[in-house]
């Protein structure tokens, strides 16, 4: 349960139009939820991915609690400890981040970029790569490097490196803005069936909220205030 979050960036500039604040008052998010953060570009999606994945620093928080496997943690009083160490455990533990450009490591195979979470979470190889990857039809793919494959390839590996580690939450920016309509389907379709599976709630931002409706996601309501010579304020919630 998230309250009270505000992220500000300021450009430095002396126009109050280059100021964008992020305001999310209150959010919930469980297992096996599908929410998706529509708006078009500019509108704050990928600062509030961001945010969810710890990544960013709240300007201000009332109160953030992730539940992990260690039982709950209060995210809002390690960052006030600046505990930034245990922010990065709980991250690699509890979320996986499907990027928008795939972020694959290019001097990585396939098998190795997608068991990378797992390695550095200390997890022993139990077939869990060759699982995911045989879920996603990128089995035969496994010992290429990023370079070989399709556009539409590389991000089901991207998504298999996700979830590969059996995430609570997977974040996708924008996972099938590169695609045509056929793979765009093709790798929502996949990226369902690999949260339901594993009971694994999905936030995905897009601008194809047609696409999104189909596969069942519910809207994370915002709404965007300012623009023409006032900051941008834009306000998530659900």
């Amino acid at each position: 349960m998230l309250c009270g979050l505000r992220y500000r960036h300021a450009s430095g500039s002396a126009h109050a139009s280059d100021s964008f604040e992020l305001h999310v008052p209150s959010l919930s998010i469980r297992r096996g939820d599908r929410l998706a953060v529509l708006g078009p570009s500019g509108s704050g999606k990928s600062t509030l991915l961001d945010s969810l994945a710890l990544l960013l620093r709240p300007t201000s928080l009332d109160a953030w609690q992730i539940t992990t496997a260690n039982g709950p943690e209060d995210i809002g009083r390690l960052y006030a400890q600046h505990a930034d160490g245990r922010i990065r455990m709980i991250r690699s533990a509890v979320l996986g981040y499907v990027l928008q450009t795939g972020g694959l490591l290019s001097f990585l195979n396939v098998r190795d970029n997608i068991g990378l979470p797992r390695r550095l979470l200390g997890f022993p190889p139990d077939g869990s790569v060759e699982r995911v990857a045989a879920y996603l039809r990128i089995d035969t793919h496994l010992g290429k490097m990023p370079s070989q494959l399709s556009v539409g390839e590389r991000q089901r590996v991207a998504i298999a490196r996700a979830v590969a580690h059996g995430p609570a939450l997977v974040l996708a920016d924008e996972p099938t803005a590169a695609l045509d309509r056929e793979n765009a389907e093709n790798v929502m379709r996949l990226l369902v069936g690999l949260g339901d599976e594993f009971e694994t709630a999905l936030v995905v931002a897009s601008h194809d909220e047609p696409l999104l409706s189909r596969f069942g996601f519910s809207a994370i309501r915002h709404r965007v205030e300012g623009g023409a010579g006032h900051a941008m304020h834009a306000v998530f919630e659900n």
